[in-house]
């Protein structure tokens, strides 16, 4: 086990309490000791509920240890019941609590509760958050279809051409990323296309909605991380069969209705028809919220003008969860005309189809759950865009690099009162929002950073993306990190007073700037500039070179440029 600061993803039983959270009549016991109890903040202080998650911690201490911690597990059970008079209970133990192996989900179902007890068993030291939730989805509708499964290789009768299409949505849940906003973008998108929507889940469901899940005659794997594992089991066992696209971004938004088209034997042209019109960019503002075209995405239209010209060829460098990361790649390269520099996931379990992406653009894939190692290869890439979680946001704003966050783990400035879905054709709209305006802010950064020293320009000027309180200056880190500009312009202190004092290289030990030489290597943009004063301090190194001057920077220019 690693110690580290932050972390994408939780234990699995983390992931069991997001589905408990996202349904009613549910409740879960959870074995665990006085310190576990943390989770509950995930909840009431990121997505700011209003009420604790419907969670009962058996909170035992370490003098308990020497007792009997299984008879702890049946009383948590007994009044969880009685107290809340759950229609489902889960029961399942914390990290810390697997290592006592009091196998609490067998004590809970020898108790002959008048309820389904659904046992999760999740191997804290070997899986994580999503899959635990994944797992616990799984195991709650196996448990209560299983006595319902149809025979093997049974047929699912033909669906009557004048009764509409029902499915299933299968995989938001809380603490994800703008789920909330993305099931009213699906749900619009499939009234538009003449299909009801049967059961959500687990997000706003009930054990009684589970139980219709077999009368859809399709399900959407809206979020593969966490319904794929339910999904596969309901195809073999009901014979649904399942969709499979992700409607990010235009084109996966319209292949999503074409699948549906086919799955469902309905006619959907129309509907494709009119987002093709949209797709080449005969967008028509009379047209937005229209309930005779309600996709009216703007986002083709808007990457073709010409006020976004000067995003062609950008570089950009994407991580997140598998299913974000994947439509991110997709809409950056396909619809924005960005340049993939680096992609990645710590979602191990589709690692594949994140490499087959990477492969297809010259890439080798980030596969990690350590920041560390992520923000390694984005300074490595110095790409101009990055889009990640909550901590690329902070790998970038040190990095000067802008930065739109795409996926969970997500703070709370990331689940927002307005609406703001991901998927469907609004939610194109809030990407190229989402993705754009950093960029225009990073060009407006680099502008002022150019021209401070202008006339123009006031002592100490600065703009909007360091808007940080006052620093102390740091001497040992290179200008174009962001941070000494923070700081230099907090104090209120001239650009200039920072240069007299000479850089020391931070990796080579006696290499030193000079004064000029640093003001020349301020020019250049932020996010080529380290990898240019990394190249240069190398360049003077090997020829014995200790004070780099503007004459060294413009040397080792066009020595590399050969």
């Amino acid at each position: 086990m690693e110690l580290t600061l932050w972390t994408y993803e939780g234990p699995p039983h983390v992931g069991a309490m997001r589905v408990a959270t996202s349904m009613e009549g549910v409740h879960y016991v959870l074995h665990a000791p006085q310190g576990d109890t943390y989770a509950d903040l995930l909840f009431t202080m990121i997505e700011r509920r209003d009420r604790r998650p419907p969670v009962t911690y058996t909170t035992f201490q370490a003098r308990d240890l020497g007792g009997d911690t299984a008879e702890m597990v049946k009383t948590s059970v007994r009044d969880a019941y009685e107290r809340f008079k759950p229609q489902v209970m889960l029961v399942g133990e914390s990290c810390t609590a697997e290592l006592i192996q009091d196998q609490p989900g067998s004590l809970a179902k020898g108790m002959s509760l008048p309820i389904p007890i659904v046992s999760l068993e999740l191997p804290a030291y070997s899986k994580k958050e999503n899959w635990g939730a994944s797992e616990t989805l799984y195991h709650l509708v196996r448990t209560l279809l299983l006595p319902i499964v149809l025979p093997p290789n049974t047929q699912r009768p033909k669906r009557d051409p004048h009764i509409r299409p029902k499915a299933n949505i299968i995989g938001p849940t809380a603490l994800g990323f703008r789920c909330r906003d993305d099931i009213r973008e699906v749900v619009k998108l499939l009234a538009e296309i003449g299909v009801d929507v049967n059961v959500i889940a687990p997000m706003g469901a009930t054990p009684d909605d589970l139980m219709r899940i077999p009368d859809a005659d399709f399900n959407i794997c809206l979020y593969p991380e966490i319904a794929l594992t339910t999904c596969t089991w309901l195809t073999r066992s009901f014979a649904q069969p399942v969709i499979k696209t992700v409607p990010i971004g235009v084109g996966a938004t319209r292949d999503f209705i074409a699948e549906i088209g086919r799955v469902a034997d309905i006619d959907v042209s129309e509907a494709l028809q009119r987002s093709q019109s949209d797709t080449l960019g005969n967008w028509d503002a009379s047209r937005i919220s229209s309930p005779a075209n309600p996709q009216a995405s703007r986002l083709p239209w808007y990457s073709r003008s010409v006020d976004s010209t000067y995003l062609t060829g950008k570089r950009v460098f994407i991580f997140g969860d598998a299913t974000h990361a994947l439509a991110a790649a997709r809409i950056a390269t396909e619809e924005l005309g960005f340049t993939l520099v680096g992609i990645g996931t710590y979602s191990r379990e589709f690692a594949r189809e994140v490499r087959e992406v990477a492969k297809k653009h010259g890439l080798e894939a980030v596969i990690s759950d350590d920041y560390l190692a992520v923000e390694a290869k984005v300074t490595e890439a110095a790409p101009e865009l990055v889009l990640g979680t909550q901590m690329e946001r902070h790998i970038a704003k040190r990095l000067g690099i802008p930065c739109a966050v795409i996926s969970a783990p997500i703070h709370v400035q990331d689940v927002p009162a307005r609406y703001s879905p991901q998927m469907g054709w609004e939610g194109a709209n809030v990407i190229f929002d989402s993705w754009v305006h950093p960029l225009m802010m990073g060009l407006e950064e680099h502008l002022i950073g150019m021209f401070r020293e202008d006339f123009e320009f006031a002592e100490g000027h600065m703009s909007h993306l360091h808007a940080a309180p006052s620093q102390e200056i740091r001497r040992d880190l290179p200008l174009g990190t962001g941070i000494n500009e923070q700081a230099i312009a907090s104090a209120g202190v001239s650009n200039q007073a920072v240069l007299t004092p000479i850089q020391v290289a931070q990796d080579l030990p006696g290499i030193t700037w000079s004064a000029d030489g640093e003001a020349e290597l301020k020019k250049i943009p932020f996010f080529v500039r380290g990898k240019i004063k990394r190249n240069t301090e190398k360049f003077a190194s090997d020829r014995g070179i200790t004070s780099i001057t503007v004459e060294t920077l413009y040397e080792a220019k066009a020595a590399i440029g050969k």
